[in-house]
C-alpha cells in the first residue's frame, strides 16, 4: 500500500511528515508547488471527499482572496484547472493511500493510517491502563 503526501512546505505538512516518520509508516512526498496535481489527480481526490471543493480549497488562503474566486460560478472543469494551475489554493497536506483520504493534519485522523494491528494494540494498551487506573 503506498501512502502519499501532497502538500506545500508548511506547519501541517511538516507535523504529518514527522508523525508517519516516528510510526515508520513509510510514505511518498510530493511537494505540490514543485509538481501540481494533475486535473485527473485532483478529481480522484474530489471523488473521495465528503465535502467536495469545500473540503480541499484553502479558503483563508491569501491566493483565495487575491483571486477573489467564486467558486460557485466555476465548472468544476474551470475550478479544476484552477487548483492545478494554482496549487497554494488545496489545503495541505492532503495524504492519500488506496483506501483512504485526510485534509489537512489532525492528529486522531491520522491515525487512520497506522496497521490495523498496531491500532488495535494501543487501543487494548489505553484500554488496561484505564480500567487499571479506575481499580487503584
Amino acid at each position: 500500500m503506498t501512502l502519499t503526501i501532497y502538500g506545500l512546505e508548511c506547519k501541517s505538512t511538516k507535523k504529518a511528515r514527522q508523525w508517519l516518520k516516528k510510526h515508520e509508516i513509510p510514505f511518498v512526498d510530493r511537494n505540490i508547488i514543485k509538481e501540481p496535481l494533475t486535473v485527473n489527480e485532483l478529481q480522484e481526490i474530489l471523488r473521495r471527499t465528503v465535502d467536495g471543493t469545500d473540503g480541499i480549497i484553502a479558503t483563508r488562503s491569501k491566493i483565495y482572496k487575491e483571486l477573489n474566486l467564486d467558486v460557485e460560478e466555476l465548472s468544476l472543469q474551470e475550478l479544476l484547472e484552477i487548483l492545478h494551475e494554482q496549487p497554494r489554493l488545496l489545503k495541505s497536506p492532503i495524504i492519500v493511500d488506496e483506501k483512504r483520504l485526510l485534509i489537512g493534519y489532525h492528529e486522531d485522523e491520522i491515525r487512520q493510517f497506522l496497521p490495523r494491528s498496531t491500532r488495535k494494540s494501543q487501543w487494548m494498551n489505553w484500554r488496561l491502563n484505564n480500567f487499571n487506573l479506575a481499580e487503584g
